[in-house]
This record gives C-alpha cells, sequence and structure tokens, in this order.
C-alpha cells in the first residue's frame, strides 16, 4: 500500500466519527488534529474495462490517458507478470511507494504487461509515457510491442545497453542515454554512437515520452494501430506508464501533466532542475529531392507504371508520377551505381559503387531492408534480379582489375535469412549490362563492348559462352537466337533526315550515318532505343520505320518501357528525367536538375521558391512544393553565388567574370547590372529589412548597394587585403560580418556605411594550439545578435560577442572534415552545420556539450552549403544533389504554421475537442499592477478569480434619445470570457442568461430564441439570478470614475425593474438568497465591500468593508441567516440578525489552516450540512465546519489555481485555469475523483442542476459548454472570439458570415443559427482581415484570409480545408479583397505595397507600389464603370490618400483612374477609408482625419468633392447598404449611427462597451454586422 504524505485528523464533527472512511483518496489528503494522526492509502477509483479487439476502435474510455497501472491493477499480479527481484520501496525523491527492478541480467527480472502474452492492452494512444529512473551503475531494457495497421507487431526497444540506433522489419532499438544531475538533458531526438552506457550516480527521475504512432510512421512507413505489451526489464525504478493522445510537458503550466503523471516540485523550484524530460522522435528527414544523376543507366518502373525509382547520388527516390511525391530508400554511404526489381516489383536491390561495394535488398512497399551484404569487389555496376525474385546477379572489378560476375540466392530474403553465393565467375571482357532471363532464373544475357555472351548457372558453377559479331564498328541492333546462340537478324537504324521543311529523303542501308543507341528497352508490342542525337524513338518489333519520336535537350542515356508498354521513360545527359505517354503521344517532365556541382542556394520563404546556382553554368529557380523548375538562366559566364531579395520577387547573382546580375523573376527581365568587381565573385547576401545588398569578390572588394530601388545603385566599395568570405548580416540589419581582411580576422561592420566596428583574430583564441587557427564561415545568431558564429579550419565553431569580440563558448570536432556551411534556427534553439558529405543538427545552447547533436547522411560529395526555411519548417542542403528536409523540431511557441478545422452543425452542438492550445492564463500586464485611490495605493490581486476589466482607451457618449428605431438587435454573437460568474442557468425552467459586453442575452434552450437586455454601458462582470428564474441581476463598472451600475431586471417583461449605483469599484460577485429574500452584492479590490440587500425593494439594509479583496461569496443553502465570502485574507463568516426591519452583518475572519501554506482562498460553496468548501490559488480545496469555523480538512484538487467550486448533494465540482474539470464524490470523510475533463480554457463561471448530472461552464476561451457527466460528454452552446475581432463579412448568398480575430482563427458561421460552422486555427499569428470568393453558391464559396506573418490562406468552404498558402508580403496583412469576377485577389500589407496574386496558382502576378509607406486600411472592388468588361478597385491608405484603378485580370490589364489626396493636420490620426456607392460607383465616399469630421462624396467623373456630411465623431468604420441610401458609421465613442443621406436623418445606438471597429452590411441591406473588440452584433435593419 502507498501512503500519501501529510495525513492528520483534528476534532471532526460528531455526526462524521460514526461513519466509516474507505480506502480511496486524493493524494495529499490532510485531517487536521491536534493530537492523533491516521494513515489513509492512496487509492484513486478507474472503472475497469476488459480489452477486446473490438474495443480498439471505440477507445472513448482511454481519453484523455490511461493510467496503466492502475487499470490493470499491477499489484494484485493477475493480469500482469512480474520476474526477478521485483520489489516496491518508498522514494524520498517522489516521496511515494515505486517499483524497483534489479538483477545481473536484465532479462530475467522484469514486469510484464499483460501476464499472458497471447492477450493486447489495446491501448491506443498516440504517446506512451515512462516515469522511471535508471540505476546507478547498472544498464535497463525497456520493450513495447506495437501492432500496426498491416497487423504486424514491431517491436520498440530502448536500452542504454544499445550502442548505435538498429532497425528491422519487425525490431527498432534506440540507444539511451542517461541524464545526469548537472546540466542533464532535458530533451532528446536520437541518440548517436558512443555516448550510452550505464546509468551516472547522480541519473535522475525521468519522463519520458515515446511517439507511437510516428515512430512506426518514419521508420516503417506503417500505420500505428495499438500497444499491445509492455516489458520493463532490469535495473530501474518506476513509479507509473501511460498512454494518452494528448502531448504533455511535464515542465509547463501550458501543457502540464495530470496529477498521477507528475513529480512533486517544491515550492520556487523548477521542475527540469530536478528532474529530466525525454522525447524520443526523429529531429529531420528528406522530404523531396531536386535532382537526377543524369550519368546513371538505372531508372525503373514499378509493375504498375505509377512510380519511377532512379538513385540520387547515395540515396534511392521513388517517385509518383502522378502528384511528385517522392519516398526514399536510405542506407547507401556512396553513389548508388546500379538497381534491379523482381517480376512484381515488390523486391528492390541497390549497390553502391566504393572499394567494398555493398548491396542492399529492399521491401519495395515497406521501405525497409531486407539485407544488407558486401563483395570482395569494388565498381559494382550492374544488377540483375530474376523475375521471382529468388535469383540476383551482379557485375564489377575483383582486386586485380578484371570483370567479376557474382550470382546469389535471394530466395528467404523476404522471410527474414540470410543470402547465399550461388556462384561467381572472373572473366576478362568487358561487360556493360547484364540480365536475368525472364523464363529461367539460371540463365543470364551479358553485352559489353564488342561482345555478347550468355550465361547459365549449373552445379554451382557458372559458365558462358559469347555469340560471334560481325562488323563490330558499325551501329545497328542485333537479333540472338539464345537456344541456338546464333544471330537470326541484324537492323542498321538510320535517322530520318530533313534537309528542308518541305521534303524529305530517305537514307539507304549502305548510306549515311547510323543512329548511335545509348539505351535500349523492348516491349511485347515495340521496342524503345535512346541515342546520341537526342531522340527517344519508338520502332515496330521489326524495325521497319520509326512511329513515334520524341526530341530532347541533349542525348538521350536511358530508356526504359512499362510492363503494359503505355509509358516509356527517358532521361537525358542534361539531367532531365520523363516519360512520353504512348496513347496520347503527350510528354511529361518528371525532374529537372543541375548537372554538375551546386555551389549554392537561397530560399523566397514568401512564395516558396528556390534559386541555384550550378557549376554548369545555369542558375535555376524551383517550386519548393512541386518540385517543378520554373525559370532556368544560362550565360556563358559562371554563377557563383546567388541571393534572393527577402521582400520582393527579385534574386541577385555573382558571377565568375565579377559582374552583379540583378533580375526581376515575374518579368524575366534584368534590373541591374554592375561591373566593379574584378574577380570571381564569392559572397553576396541581402540585409533582412531588404535595404541593402553586398557582394564581394576573390580579389579583395566589399560592395555595398541601395536595394530599396530598382537600379540597385552601388553605394561604396571597400578593399581589403584578402578576398571578403562568408558574408552574413545581422537579423536586425545592423551589422556586416565576414572574413577578412586576412583568413585570421573577422570583420564586423556597420551594414548601413560598411564602417568598421571591430576585428577579431580567431588565431589568438586558442593559445595552446600548435598552429594557426584560421576562420572559413560566419554566422549571426537571429535571435540574439550579439552572437557571432565563426568555423575554423581547426575544426571548431566559435560563439564569439559581436560587440566585445570576447570567446563566449567554442565546440571542438565538429565534423571529420572542416566545417563547409552553418546556419541558426529563428528562434536559436538548433545550429546547422554540414562537413564533407555529412549535415549535422545541434542544440544551439549544447546542453550535452559536443554531444547533443544529430547526424544525417544522403550525400555522396561534399556539401557545399546548409540553411534553415525561413519558417523554420524544413532545411536545405546542397552539392552533389538538392536535398530539402522536414525538420520536426518541436517548437517552444507551437512556431509551425498548423491550420486546425474544427466542425459544429446545428443543433445539438459538437462535441468539445481536446484544445492545442496553452491554458488561458489572466493576462495583467497591460495594466497598471498598483492604482491610486483617495491617497491610497491599491495592488490589484495575482489570482484570475478577481474581475479584472479589459483595458480600454474608448469613453460612452451620452445615451441617444430612444425613438423610432431603425435597426434592432438580432443576435447576440459570442460569449464574454473575460466576466466572473456571468452566467446563469436554471434548468427546470430552461432559462439562460450570460453577458457579452454590456448586453444580458437571455435565451431559452427549450424555444433557441433570445432576449437581449440593454442597460450597460461597461463591460458585465458577473450575474444573479433567482430560484424563481424570474429575476436576474446583472453588474458592471462605469465610465468617468463613476460608481458601478447593477440592474435588476424581470425576465418576462425584458424590462429593468431596478438600478443599483453602490460600489465605487467593479462589482465582483452577487447573489441571491435561497429564499429570495435578500441579494448580495461585493465589490472588488479598489471597495472590497459585502452589500446585502432587500431583494423585494432592493434598499441597503447593511454593508460591512473587509481588510483584503474578495473573490467570491454565497449565501447558505441550509441556513437563512448565514453567508461566507472568500479572500486574500482568509474565509469571512457572516451572520445575519434581523431586528424588525433592521439587519445587521456580524462578520468573523479566519485564515487559511497553515497546512496548506501562503495561499489565497479564491472560490467557495456550501454543503447541505453545515459544512463549507473553499479554492485556493494553489490547487486545495478547505473543508470547513460552520458551526465551529475550523477547518478540518484539506486536499490537492489541481496543479493551478481553482476559481469554480460548486456542490450538489455529495458531488463537488472543481474548475481551474490548467483547463481542467474535476467532479469529486465527497461523502463523510471519503473523498473519491469520479471524473475529470479538459476544455478549452479557463473555467470562470459554472451552473448544474440538483444532482451535478449535467450542467454549463463558461470559459476564458469565449465558450459556454454544456456539460453531461453520466457519458462524458460536453458540447460546445455558445462560442465566440477571445480576442480582437478584426473583421466580419457576409457570404454573397448571405448564408454564412466569417469572423477572424487576433488569435489567429477564421471562423463561418450561419446566419440562420448563428451556429460555429467551421473553425481555421492558426497558431501564433493574427489574422486581420478576411473576404468571400464572389460565388454565389455554398459549394463553391472560398474564404481567403490575411495573417500578421504576410501570408494569404484561401479555405474550401464545402471541403473545409485549407485550399491554398501564399505569402506575397513579409509585413502584416492589413486589408484583402477578391476582385469583382474572382479572377485575383488584392491584398495590401502594413508597409502600404498592394499585391495582386493568382488564387488558382498562389503566384504573385503584380506588385503596386504606389502606397509604399503607409499602411493600406481598405481595398474594395466593384462591377465595371464606363469600360464594359472592367472592373474597378480602390484602395485606401493611413496618409489620407485614395487610389482608384481599372481593371481587367483576363488582359493583364491595370490602370490608374484616379488620385486622391485629402489634406489633414500632423496628428495622430484615426483610420483613413473609402468606399464606392453601392448605387452609383462613379462615387467614392471617403473619410479620414481631416480639418472637419465629415464623410465626403467625390465624383469620379466630375473630379470633385459634391458632397459633405458633417459628423460628431471621428470615424473608426463605415458601411453603405447595397440596396438603400443607409449608412452605418462607427466611431471610437461607442456610437453606431445611422445616416440616411438625401433626408439628413439620423439615429445614434450605444450597445458596444468600446469602440466600433468594423461594420458591414449584407448584400441584401437588410442585416448590419458591427463589431467592438470581441462583442459581435447583428442588426436587423428597419429603414428610418
Amino acid at each position: 500500500t502507498s501512503f500519501p504524505q501529510n495525513v492528520r485528523l483534528c476534532s471532526l464533527p460528531s455526526w462524521l466519527h460514526a461513519m466509516t472512511p474507505l480506502p480511496r483518496i486524493p493524494r495529499n489528503v490532510t485531517y487536521i488534529r491536534e493530537e492523533r494522526r491516521a494513515v489513509v492509502s492512496n487509492v484513486r477509483t478507474v472503472m475497469f474495462t476488459s480489452v477486446t479487439k473490438s474495443c480498439f476502435h471505440f477507445a472513448g474510455w482511454q481519453h484523455p490517458y490511461v493510467n496503466i497501472f492502475k487499470h490493470f491493477r499491477i499489484e494484485d499480479w493477475k493480469k500482469s507478470a512480474k520476474e526477478g527481484d521485483v520489489s516496491t520501496y518508498m522514494d524520498k525523491t517522489l516521496k511515494c511507494s515505486v517499483f524497483r527492478i534489479k538483477g545481473p541480467v536484465p532479462a530475467n527480472s522484469y514486469i510484464q504487461v499483460p501476464k499472458n502474452t497471447s492477450h493486447s492492452l489495446g491501448l491506443t494512444g498516440r504517446y506512451f509515457y515512462l516515469l522511471f529512473r535508471p540505476t546507478p551503475g547498472k544498464c535497463f531494457v525497456v520493450h513495447l510491442d506495437v501492432a500496426a495497421e498491416e497487423g504486424q507487431v514491431v517491436r520498440i526497444s530502448f536500452s542504454n545497453m544499445f550502442k548505435e540506433f538498429k532497425c528491422t522489419a519487425t525490431w527498432l532499438q534506440f540507444p539511451f542515454l542517461c541524464g545526469a544531475a548537472k546540466d542533464s538533458v532535458y530533451e532528446i531526438c536520437l541518440c548517436g554512437p558512443g555516448l550510452v552506457g550505464p546509468a551516472p550516480t547522480s541519473v535522475r527521475w525521468t519522463c519520458l515520452m515515446l511517439d507511437l504512432q510516428y515512430t512506426l510512421t518514419v521508420y516503417l512507413n506503417r500505420c500505428y494501430s495499438h500497444l499491445k505489451s509492455i516489458k520493463l526489464c532490469a535495473n530501474m525504478s518506476v513509479k507509473n506508464m501511460f498512454t494518452s493522445d494528448l502531448l504533455l510537458d511535464p515542465g509547463e503550466s501550458q501543457r502540464s501533466m495530470p496529477r498521477e503523471m507528475s513529480f512533486p516540485v517544491p515550492k520556487g523550484g523548477s521542475w527540469h532542475d530536478i528532474y529530466d524530460y525525454i522525447k524520443y522522435g526523429y529531429l529531420i528527414k528528406k522530404q523531396k529531392v531536386l535532382y537526377f544523376f543524369s550519368t546513371t543507366k538505372y531508372a525503373l518502373w514499378t509493375k504498375s507504371g505509377d512510380a519511377v525509382v532512379y538513385p540520387c547520388h547515395a540515396i534511392i527516390v521513388s517517385m509518383k508520377i502522378s502528384s511528385n511525391q517522392q519516398r526514399f530508400f536510405i542506407g547507401h554511404t556512396e553513389k548508388v551505381s546500379a538497381l534491379a526489381f523482381n517480376g512484381n516489383s515488390t523486391m528492390l536491390a541497390s549497390a553502391q559503387t566504393g572499394n567494398h561495394s555493398v548491396v542492399r535488398v529492399w521491401n519495395y512497399h515497406g521501405g525497409n531492408c531486407l539485407a544488407m551484404f558486401r563483395i570482395h569487389a569494388h565498381s559494382l555496376s550492374c544488377l540483375s534480379l530474376s523475375h521471382s525474385g529468388s535469383i540476383l546477379c551482379g557485375v564489377g572489378k575483383d582486386s586485380h582489375n578484371k570483370t567479376m560476375v557474382v550470382v546469389w540466392n535471394t530466395l528467404n530474403v523476404g522471410k527474414g535469412g540470410e543470402v547465399t553465393i550461388l556462384a561467381k565467375a572472373h572473366t576478362d571482357v568487358d561487360i556493360h549490362t547484364m540480365k536475368v532471363a525472364f523464363f529461367d532464373d539460371t540463365r543470364m544475357v551479358s553485352c559489353g563492348r564488342d561482345n555478347i555472351r550468355l550465361w547459365r548457372v549449373r552445379n554451382g558453377t557458372l559458365r558462358s559462352c559469347p555469340v560471334n559479331l560481325v562488323n563490330k564498328k558499325v551501329t545497328k541492333t542485333i537479333w540472338i537466337d539464345y537456344s541456338r546462340v546464333v544471330i537470326r537478324n541484324v537492323r542498321r537504324l538510320l535517322p530520318a533526315q530533313q534537309q528542308h521543311a518541305e521534303r524529305r529523303e530517305k537514307w539507304t542501308f549502305n548510306s549515311g550515318p547510323g543512329i548511335a543507341i545509348n539505351s535500349i528497352s523492348v516491349t511485347s508490342s515495340f521496342c524503345a532505343t535512346g541515342s546520341e542525337d537526342g531522340f527517344l524513338r519508338l520502332w515496330p518489333l521489326d524495325f521497319s520505320a520509326v512511329f513515334l519520336e520524341a526530341e530532347h535537350e541533349g542525348p538521350v542515356t536511358l530508356v526504359s518501357a512499362s510492363s503494359d508498354s503505355l509509358q516509356v521513360l527517358a532521361s537525358t545527359s542534361t539531367g532531365n528525367l520523363g516519360f512520353l505517354d504512348v496513347s496520347s503521344r503527350g510528354y511529361n517532365t518528371l525532374m529537372r536538375s543541375h548537372t554538375d556541382t551546386v555551389l549554392g542556394f537561397s530560399v523566397d520563404g514568401i512564395r516558396r521558391h528556390l534559386t541555384t546556382a550550378s557549376s554548369d553554368g545555369t542558375v535555376r529557380i524551383w517550386n519548393m512544393d512541386s518540385l517543378h523548375q520554373l525559370y532556368d538562366f544560362v550565360s556563358e559566364d559562371s554563377p557563383c553565388s546567388v541571393a534572393f531579395h527577402p521582400c520582393e520577387q527579385i534574386f541577385s547573382c555573382g558571377f565568375s567574370s565579377g559582374i552583379v546580375r540583378v533580375f526581376d523573376i515575374s518579368s524575366a527581365k534584368l534590373l541591374a547590372e554592375h561591373t566593379q568587381h574584378r574577380g570571381e565573385v564569392v559572397g553576396l547576401a541581402f540585409s533582412p529589412n531588404g535595404e541593402f545588398m553586398y557582394s564581394a569578390d576573390s580579389l579583395g572588394s566589399l560592395a555595398l548597394y541601395d536595394s530599396s530601388e530598382e537600379d540597385h545603385n552601388v553605394i561604396r566599395v571597400v578593399c581589403t587585403e584578402r578576398a571578403p568570405d562568408a558574408l552574413t548580416v545581422s537579423s536586425d540589419s545592423r551589422c556586416l560580418a565576414f572574413v577578412g581582411p586576412s583568413e585570421y580576422i573577422v570583420t564586423v561592420a556597420d551594414a548601413r556605411s560598411l564602417d568598421e566596428l571591430l576585428h577579431v583574430d580567431v588565431s589568438i583564441l586558442d593559445v595552446e594550439s600548435p598552429r594557426l587557427d584560421s576562420a572559413l564561415k560566419v554566422c549571426f545568431s537571429p535571435a540574439s545578435t550579439e552572437h557571432l558564429l565563426v568555423a575554423t579550419s581547426a575544426n571548431k565553431i566559435l560563439w564569439v560577442s559581436s560587440k566585445t569580440g570576447r570567446l563566449l563558448r567554442e565546440v571542438s570536432k565538429v565534423h571529420r572534415h572542416q566545417c563547409s556551411s552553418l546556419a541558426v534556427s529563428e528562434d536559436s534553439r538548433f545550429l546547422l552545420t554540414a562537413g564533407h558529405n555529412t549535415v549535422k543538427v545541434w542544440d544551439y545552447n549544447m546542453k550535452l556539450d559536443i554531444n547533443s547533436q544529430v547526424m544525417f547522411i544522403g550525400h555522396s560529395q561534399p556539401i557545399s552549403q546548409v540553411n534553415f526555411t525561413p519558417d523554420q519548417l524544413g532545411m536545405v542542403s546542397v552539392g552533389d544533389a538538392i536535398f530539402i528536409w522536414d525538420f520536426l523540431a518541436h517548437p517552444v511557441d507551437s512556431l509551425t504554421d498548423n491550420c486546425g478545422v474544427q466542425f459544429s452543425h446545428g443543433m445539438p452542438r459538437q462535441t468539445a475537442p481536446i484544445p492545442s492550445s496553452p491554458p488561458p492564463r489572466l493576462d495583467v500586464s497591460s495594466f497598471d499592477q498598483v492604482i491610486q485611490l483617495k491617497g491610497k495605493n491599491l495592488v490589484r490581486p495575482d489570482c484570475y478569480k478577481h474581475f479584472i476589466p479589459r483595458f480600454k482607451t474608448s469613453t460612452a457618449a451620452v445615451d441617444p434619445h430612444v425613438g423610432e428605431e431603425g435597426i434592432k438587435v438580432k443576435a447576440v454573437i459570442g460569449y464574454n470570457g473575460n466576466g466572473r460568474g456571468n452566467m446563469v442557468w436554471r434548468p427546470d425552467q430552461g432559462l439562460l442568461a450570460y453577458s457579452c459586453g454590456c448586453v444580458v442575452v437571455v435565451e431559452y434552450l427549450h424555444t433557441g430564441c433570445q432576449r437581449h437586455l440593454h442597460g450597460h454601458s461597461e463591460e458585465i462582470s458577473c450575474l444573479a439570478v433567482t430560484n424563481d428564474a424570474q429575476t436576474v441581476a446583472s453588474a458592471a463598472g462605469s465610465s468617468n470614475e463613476q460608481k458601478s451600475l447593477i440592474c435588476i431586471w424581470d425576465v418576462q417583461k425584458g424590462t429593468c425593474r431596478n438600478a443599483i449605483s453602490y460600489h465605487r469599484g467593479a462589482v465582483q460577485s452577487l447573489a441571491f438568497s435561497r429564499d429570495d429574500c435578500f441579494f448580495l452584492s461585493v465589490g472588488d479590490f479598489s471597495d472590497p465591500e459585502v452589500a446585502l440587500w432587500n431583494s423585494k425593494t432592493f434598499q441597503l439594509l447593511s454593508s460591512v468593508r473587509v481588510s483584503g479583496p474578495v473573490h467570491d461569496a454565497a449565501f447558505s443553502p441550509s441556513t437563512a441567516s448565514q453567508l461566507a465570502c472568500v479572500g486574500s485574507q482568509g474565509v469571512y463568516f457572516c451572520l445575519m440578525h434581523t431586528r424588525g426591519v433592521d439587519v445587521d452583518l456580524k462578520v468573523q475572519k479566519v485564515k487559511a489552516p497553515a497546512q496548506v501554506g501562503d495561499v489565497v482562498l479564491t472560490a467557495l460553496c456550501y454543503h447541505m450540512n453545515s459544512l463549507l468548501f473553499t479554492a485556493t490559488n494553489k490547487g486545495h480545496v478547505c473543508v470547513w465546519d460552520t458551526n465551529t469555523q475550523c477547518c478540518f480538512m484539506t486536499w490537492d484538487a489541481d496543479e493551478g489555481e481553482i476559481g469554480v467550486l460548486l456542490c450538489r448533494g455529495n458531488r463537488l465540482l472543481t474548475g481551474s485555469n490548467t483547463r481542467w474539470l474535476r467532479l469529486w464524490e465527497v461523502e463523510a470523510i471519503q473523498v473519491l475523483l469520479e471524473q475529470e475533463m479538459m476544455l478549452d480554457g479557463t473555467s470562470v463561471s459554472a451552473a448544474f442542476d440538483n444532482t451535478m448530472d449535467m450542467g454549463i461552464i463558461g470559459t476564458t476561451a469565449g465558450t459556454l459548454w454544456y456539460i453531461n457527466w453520466s457519458d462524458n460528454s460536453s458540447i460546445r452552446l455558445v462560442s465566440g472570439h477571445k480576442t480582437k475581432v478584426n473583421d466580419v463579412v457576409f457570404s454573397p448568398d448571405e448564408s454564412h458570415f466569417v469572423t477572424c480575430s487576433e488569435d489567429g482563427s477564421v471562423r463561418v458561421w450561419s446566419v440562420s443559427s448563428n451556429e460555429l460552422v467551421v473553425q481555421f486555427q492558426v497558431l501564433n499569428q493574427a489574422c486581420g482581415c478576411v473576404c468571400w470568393s464572389p460565388s454565389s453558391t455554398t459549394d463553391s464559396a472560398y474564404v481567403a484570409a490575411g495573417y500578421s506573418d504576410g501570408t494569404l490562406r484561401i479555405f474550401r468552404l464545402a471541403s473545409s480545408e485549407m485550399e491554398m498558402k501564399l505569402h506575397p508580403h513579409r509585413v502584416t496583412v492589413t486589408a484583402i479583397q477578391y476582385s469583382a469576377n474572382g479572377h485575383v485577389i488584392l491584398s495590401a500589407g502594413k508597409n502600404g505595397l498592394v499585391a495582386v496574386s493568382s488564387p488558382v496558382n498562389g503566384a504573385t502576378i503584380r506588385v503596386i507600389r504606389d502606397h509604399k509607406g503607409a499602411p493600406v486600411t481598405t481595398i474594395q472592388c466593384c462591377k465595371s464603370y464606363g469600360l464594359e468588361g472592367n472592373e474597378m478597385w480602390l484602395a485606401a491608405s493611413a496618409d489620407r490618400r485614395v487610389s482608384v484603378w481599372a481593371a481587367d485580370w483576363l488582359k493583364d490589364k491595370c490602370d490608374l483612374l484616379d488620385w486622391l489626396t485629402f489634406p489633414a493636420p500632423d496628428d495622430s490620426p484615426p483610420p483613413s477609408l473609402a468606399a464606392f456607392c453601392p448605387t452609383d460607383p462613379g462615387l467614392v465616399i471617403y473619410t479620414g482625419y481631416g480639418v472637419e469630421k465629415e464623410l465626403s462624396y467625390y465624383s469620379l467623373a466630375k473630379k470633385q468633392i459634391i458632397k459633405k456630411i458633417a459628423l460628431p465623431h471621428w470615424v473608426t468604420c463605415f458601411s453603405l447598404s447595397p440596396k438603400s441610401q443607409l449608412l452605418a458609421v462607427g466611431s471610437k465613442e461607442r456610437v453606431l449611427k445611422l445616416v440616411e443621406p438625401s433626408s439628413g436623418m439620423f439615429q445614434d445606438f450605444l450597445q458596444h462597451s468600446d469602440s466600433l471597429q468594423t461594420c458591414h452590411f449584407s448584400p441584401s441591406g437588410t442585416r448590419l454586422f458591427t463589431v467592438a473588440y470581441n462583442e459581435i452584433l447583428l442588426w436587423e435593419v428597419l429603414g428610418l
């Protein structure tokens, strides 16, 4: 039995002594008593569910996690087994009982789950968690048997005995590195060889996480199904094991682990300082290869003809011809020289060059290596597999350089058997190609220079006979009778001659040149040849005439026909790979590539383009997603270096002649050419802000250019003694670093002037070195510009301060050879290096010193350059080939661009998903922590339970006159998650009331109708409802330092019965007594006063001011005269004394029990039997006897602050800022955790029925959840945005509307039900604008959104998927709009650039720079004006300028029609806004900062302002009704003004609690949306 700590008993109520305690309570339960102590067992009840195969796919019971030890009751040893020395002991660090497994042989001492190996655990959780500690000085082993969906069982093992990673088809072995106490690792992705061994003495408790799904996918290309069994072998201590679909981090509060999975951390301590967290997974993997080895003679079709397989240096690539999707066979260390398939393409054989050639046999579909063996030969040049796959034949050279032929038996290789040699022979003849006969595995044929030979294996010997050839020097095709070994037919192939376009002449057999054939492929229908003249030709089998040919750019080196004779593959010496579709006679290019070494590259992160320069004399631009070559630039001058402009579609290239050329890709023109360099251009770079360009040549000159202009004028040229090499610019564009003026010196210069700032002599940094060290490459760290990294000739990397030159850190023995390139990730967590043909990824902070790195292979020749992609999701390495890698490291704050989709389809709402975002925390950073009130300093409480009004800069205007309204509120979208207790529910009456901004929304769930209560002008903090559900109270602060307003509402009539203004600050809590006779209000920290009111007359009966902030208050449900409050000072027990009509409130303050430490009481609730439950900001629940006012019991209910506490009968509900909602059974002195559920945010309000079976929870994410504990389900009732809503737009058919927010979400809603239909979430980005495509049908509707990282994303509503991602901007996108006909998307950035993009292929068609320098606030498009078939669009910018354009996008036409500039004084202006008049597109309506507050009507025809409308406030947003003359105008004063321009009539509406930032009429003009921060109101337009 395991025991909790600090268990104490104190004097209990008399009725408790008669109860018999049950031994099942949560941990750290404390019973407080003066003398006696009792021990209670630490067991949490979990219902056991038997696991069968049928429940693998119905694993809801496994959510959110499965405690394996508890679920299978491991201590009973009925469903688990133990062998050898297995015992339990009390661990001092964890303060709990753990298992110890020890023994001299790990395999003889173990714990195994399940007991019967024929059974299965059936655990489907993706992540496996093991809480264990390796035994110091010993080795351990862990085995996991994992079932794949294909039915195969794979064993995953990890141990500190394994020296290196090993992989077979059924077993993965991972080496394990044990961390020590000091500077131990907290995350290991893959261990390298030589890092393992017995655990150190100071080894720590470790939480190990293994991603089972990803492990099977990456290493074996299999789909994970479930975990079958677990075996823990000596030597280790183990606390527990878990499976879950949640990725948890024990040291991060955002992804904190449940209590059972956590390790104790002392107060003020750090988890990672005490324990280790190890994650097993892959760091990078190859994603794409942009290269085809032009000299290879092997490119194979699969049997199905849907993929081709070819070698790329040390990698074998399989490419789907329909999608260009690639997968890789990795394992060779030198160039792959030969490939061969068996007859049905299930087995693939490959060989590599080198002194000791290696042959590998692969399972083609599985991707795993079945066998690997060496042969005593080199230059293995040919392989052939028999049709059955049982025989493999190979040709190479022996040590005497004689040709050697070897035949292997591969019959049992698929079953794990060995490969044996059947026969081998040496020969003096040259063999170029050898094939095993398809009809007989023992027969082969070979051909070479001046010879053809037939071979046969018999009785273990390999014999051959030659075919007699005549006239060997004439190019011809020869047909051989295999059985008789004689030539049957000889054909000389002649090309078709074309002397003129009008006539052809046919050569005779004896005249004209023959065709020099490089490759031949024969099918049952035709023969394909590839020849030196660049033609792929198809001939009939009698070679009478060519019936199909295709001309290539260079000699055709290889042809291969598919098995169905429908496609013919061809490769050329120029690096092209493609195939001819015989039936359609169409040609498809699969791959283009350089034909020589790639010298350098640069990435355009906006458009995901890659430019490369090669020794073959070409510069090429590639699409990184499709692998297609987009452009190539050919010059007689050899390119040396390339660089993309960080913002524009421009790149520069340096040549060996010293010329620097700048190209505009979109227009394919040369922008600038500079000839100031005399030597080869060895360095080229742009500053990150795009303002400057730098180039350096081999003779020592360094040039600075102005890249903000198209001609890139030279600003300065500096000459040095040595060629400035390895240019690098700091991320803030302030410093430039390079190697020079000598190889020992690194210079740091001012990036804007090239003035030298610092010289660092790397040769003197190591005084003990016997030789001088020199610098090779330099690189700035993006996150810390003070860090300058230098790679040296002594194979070191130096961290140097770019300000002082001081050596900060160094790492030795980086690679076997010198480091040729290095780069640092954007967040400075990883360092990337290249040395010779290997790539290494390092922990930038070097937590494991030299061993904190992972090495990856794939290149067979030296690597020229490596770098991360700008989005940090990938990396690129170039040299002998171009490799694009996926970078799989877990980012700190989810830097990856995940676009998640959540669905909701009408009523009932969708079950709650487990959110992936971190739990919300109360953000008070934007508020002053100390405020001044009447000479006293008041500190805001540091707990989320206390209500803090959202910061606003706006002030409310005077309430408008109420008359016959032209619009009325139809619906309120969202729930204010910033409120506290601002939701009430009465299940018997079906009444639900909640607040959104300053509006109280009353919804009857039986009918679904809403009623809106308007009376507040500020954000509502809390609500209360009477027990008969007839009255609702709401409280909100007041502007201008006035008292808060409490409104008492008659629910049936929807009117305000009473209004109370009493508290000077905000109101923290409201409550009605159980008989509805009394009403309680509590002020916030600035006015901590408790006020008691008569709920009939709402006259003040009594008030008490307390010493500290009060967070919660409640009436006793059993005693009418009792109530209680909790706050920073403790609990306040209040008793009402009634004398006639007078009521006195007596208060007794009691501090929190000492056993829970220094805490703040945050929430409370009553139990029916004179018990009071209180919660703390550290997760404790305290139980008080209200009669004695003493705390007699506490327990740890959560890891964070509990803000919601609710009791019904013997069931207690807790909700906290860890997002966990827990249901406890509290009976007698027994406390059991019944159920728990994770929500999408911190719980701020709760209401449940009398049995606690169902209820509603409000969270800080702006969601109201319906909770049903009986089936452990959660359904979204109301959802809204948590952060600022930037835009809201109706769909063209008005069936939906879309919203976007600062939280990066784009949400599509149904207009009819106001329900969320689908949500697209992009993490760590703000979405600033959104628009609909012009399509009128839902099936073809698209939504386009602009984000803060400069990207555009197009979402398709029908499929609920992201259709396309574009990156036309480098800055925040401020406006977006489809053109009127939907042909293009216009978007604008914060820098004023307007991009025109294609929604079809994502290309940026043009960039308009007329508004450059001022943020564009508006883009609007409309149908033609003046010219039929054309469109018009306008853009307004913050500098009060409006441009109007006429466009015909199909004709690539876009002309400026008019340019409007509005004068204004210099000040901080409101936004400049403009729009076309819907009824007359010839009118442009403008408003902005100017001399007067007004709307201006500008006539495009008359070129003048024809009308003005004066306004009382500056305009923050406006919209024009498409069907009438109505204008809706919003202001910072929170006023929505409805204007009828022709009559001058207007009405003001004050229903928002903040500045209006967006308003939009529907296309029909019958509805209107208005937005203030995250409050969305839908209005019905009635007209003026």
